[in-house]
């Protein structure tokens, strides 16, 4: 038998339930602003239910990588739960979702199994769900107000040139919401893969790495600093050169903030937990379960963005 823990349903459901309606909600938000980039109707008299497509596919994402750790924990035994997820009604319409584990997962091969499989099978469904989002998407002039610009990794450049094929100067793909909710999941894994603490890509790095994970963990930690300061500092010094107002310089300063905030959560998170668990088995892991874990890198630096977001004053 497999040991699991015992079913609590009742608030995974009620959070999940709620979790539709924000993405719902948040969806047709993007629903609007597309039709109004697009030069359509902004939709007034539509309703939330037109945020489905944003909605699903998010939450598409979201549920099958958390099923991919809850899965692989109940292959080895690994008491589980139910995945909780976090409503909220702005910015993506959720916070992601967690999966608490009772008790050590006790070997090297099953905390890379673990820490891969969320992932993994998150990507799985985002790659085909931006295919699609973009294949809905419109390539437009940059307008001339300001605007957000989303991170530009090299999996989602390459899946661009795929499927949209060149785009002219002065212009850009506005984002149909189902390539939206790509985007996020592509994001939310990069996050996840980073290699600390408990994020799956500790769970990964510790697998791999064993005993010299603390390094990789540190390094990562300042790697993350680094990175934080150097984006602010050179949109920054940017804005400085190009004569932009106060408000805009201080703007361009802030672009490395989410990085450095990054580095605080991941830092106050480490410290509370001493550090990433150790496992009992510290046997080495097979070829398989390397490439395993040696994709999960690549797929980390195919979804790397140094500035996911950033406002663009022309």
């Amino acid at each position: 038998m497999v040991a699991v823990e015992p079913r609590r349903v009742f608030v995974p459901v009620l959070l999940f339930a709620a979790t539709v309606l924000s993405t719902l909600y948040v969806g047709r938000l993007f629903v609007e602003a597309y039709a109004i980039e697009v030069g359509g109707p902004p939709g007034e008299t539509g309703t939330i239910l037109d945020g489905w497509p944003y909605a699903a596919a998010l939450l598409g994402i979201l549920l099958c990588h958390e099923m991919g750790h809850f899965l692989a924990a109940r292959v080895h035994g690994i008491p589980v739960s139910l995945p909780y997820f976090i409503p909220v009604p702005f910015f993506f319409g959720t916070f992601g979702a967690v999966i608490r584990t009772r008790g050590r997962i006790r070997s090297r091969a099953a905390l890379l199994d673990v820490g891969a499989a969320g992932p993994l099978a998150g990507m799985a469904v985002a790659v085909p769900c931006m295919i699609a989002g973009l294949a809905l998407s419109e390539v437009r002039p940059l307008p001339a107000e300001p605007y957000q610009l989303e991170g530009q990794s090299l999996l989602y450049a390459l899946l661009k040139r795929l499927v949209v094929g060149p785009i002219p100067e002065g212009h850009d793909v506005f984002l149909h919401p189902l390539a939206w909710a790509a985007w996020i999941g592509f994001l939310v894994t990069m996050i996840n893969l980073i290699p600390v603490g408990q994020l799956d890509g500790g769970h990964v790095a510790y697998a791999l790495f064993g005993r010299r994970y603390a390094q990789v963990s540190r390094w990562a930690h300042r790697a993350l600093v680094a990175l934080g300061v150097g984006t602010g500092t050179y949109f920054g010094v940017q804005a400085v050169l190009a004569g932009r107002d106060a408000a805009d310089v201080a703007a361009e300063f802030a672009v490395g903030g989410n990085w450095l905030v990054w580095a605080a959560i991941l830092w106050i998170m480490n410290r509370a937990t001493r550090g990433h668990p150790p496992v009992d088995d510290e046997d080495r892991l097979t070829p398989g379960r390397v490439v395993l874990g040696s994709t999960c890198v690549v797929v980390f630096v195919l979804l790397f963005m140094s500035v996911p977001l950033r406002a663009v004053t022309p």
